[in-house]
């Protein structure tokens, strides 16, 4: 019957772009659900109501930008600067950032078990360690699936930039699947209707294919086969929507564009900024490669890429704090793990587990503090250790997300949404 389901599922989406002439944005749908429906208007308690993950691929060094060490030869090239914060130093390349400190809370003693970068990768981003037998939901979609669909024509979850495969909704419902957008400066892809198909047609068209499935789906009332026709129906919806200018750029002032930055990065956060401001629940922006192993100060490499950081990171926050939207979004930087203290022979630095940074900012947190503490030569945690579950635990105390909850998957076993990450107390607001 799977075998019979998943040809199904290449003959639906095939029909919806031979006979409707449309996709939306290349999107790649979720696994089969063998997860639990999500209730719909369950309220959320948290200060958040929207988050923004900007996740730095590749493992960003913490040394040079979050964590430095001044006067120690692990500090590498890299002068250190003063913040706002009494006493909290970052690495010379984050300027605009040390004057937003009161903004941040800065965990300083993160730390994980594996140095791969796709193992780790999964890890960020589900808080389970990747296995055969099952996939599981990245945050956003398991967010979703606990809060609830809001009802609206946007959807909740939205991936910008490439990078590695993406969990998606794992084995949740296809509909919490993100919809990717790979250039921001293009938007939502592919969602506008051919000129050779007027209204009539398009209908027609609509109520052939709706007619075509409808034998499928009464033989086969499995969920992930209802998932695929409400995927396609929300896709058609939000084609004829205002709300899809969202995802268009050329809606913003020249100048704001600007202030972001003209690259892939900037102006994915810029578009991260437009869709909270939409409304939509969870955006995850990439940025990379920081696997620097050889040349990291060479050809500008390492400043170039921590002070783009620096420039966008900084132009969000103040952006998201002039609208009225950080007292309601959460900002999230986090790093697979981080890079050895110690410079290589290639004048690099490696993969290194042992302890990294990750910042939070904005709704739910309390700004100008740095929390935990890497011992002196950034190897370890020396403070409050903490683990990749414990920060997205945080994550999900500030959505309001009851932490204990658990979601049972179709083989009977329980998850949840951090796993068994407690939330860091200490700067949550």
């Amino acid at each position: 019957m799977l075998n019979q389901e998943l040809h199904r599922r290449d003959l639906m989406s095939y029909a919806a772009r031979t006979m409707l002439g449309v996709s939306v944005g290349g999107l790649v749908l979720g696994r089969d659900s063998f997860g639990n429906e999500a209730t719909s208007g369950s309220a959320t308690t948290g200060k958040a109501k929207h988050v923004i993950i900007l996740r730095m691929r590749g493992a960003m060094t913490h040394i040079d930008t979050f964590d430095p060490k001044p006067g120690r030869e692990e500090q590498g090239e890299t002068k250190v600067i003063s913040t706002k914060t009494a006493g909290l130093q970052f690495g010379e390349y984050l300027p605009s950032l040390a004057k937003l400190t009161d903004l941040m809370a800065v965990i300083r003693s993160v730390t994980t078990t594996t140095a791969d970068h796709q193992q780790a990768t999964y890890l960020l981003q589900t808080n389970y360690r990747a296995i055969a037998s099952i996939v599981h939901p990245a945050m956003g979609a398991m967010a979703n699936h606990m809060l609830g669909s809001r009802k609206k024509t946007l959807p909740d979850y939205v991936v910008v930039g490439q990078g590695e495969r993406h969990p998606g909704a794992g084995y949740l419902d296809s509909k919490f699947t993100p919809v990717p957008v790979g250039d921001p400066n293009l938007g939502l892809q592919n969602t506008t209707r051919p000129k050779y198909l007027n209204d009539q047609l398009f209908k027609e068209r609509l109520d052939l294919i709706n007619k075509f499935g409808s034998g499928f789906r009464r033989k086969y009332p499995q969920k992930q086969v209802d998932a695929y026709a409400e995927f396609y129906r929300q896709a058609v919806e939000l084609m004829s929507s205002e709300d899809l200018k969202a995802f268009d750029l050329n809606q913003e002032k020249e100048t704001i564009r600007d202030a972001y930055g003209r690259t892939q990065f900037g102006q994915g956060a810029l578009l991260a900024r437009r869709l909270v401001e939409h409304d939509v629940r969870w955006v995850e922006v990439s940025f990379g490669n920081w696997d620097m192993h050889d040349g990291i100060y060479e050809d500008n490499r390492l400043p170039s890429m921590a002070g783009e950081l620096d420039t966008v990171m900084a132009a969000l926050l103040t952006d998201l704090k002039s609208r009225g939207l950080l007292k309601s979004t959460l900002v999230v930087l986090a790093s697979e793990f981080g890079r050895s203290p110690k410079i290589n022979d290639r004048a690099g630095r490696d993969h290194h587990p042992g302890v990294f940074s990750c910042v939070l900012a904005g709704a739910g947190i309390k700004g100008g503090q740095a929390y935990g503490k890497s011992d002196e030569k950034a190897f370890r945690p020396a403070e409050n250790g903490v683990d990749i579950a414990d920060v997205n635990a945080t994550v999900g105390a500030a959505l309001g997300i009851k932490l204990d909850k658990e979601v049972i998957s179709k083989s009977g076993r329980p998850f949840k949404f951090a796993h068994d990450g407690k939330p860091i107390s200490a700067i949550l607001s």
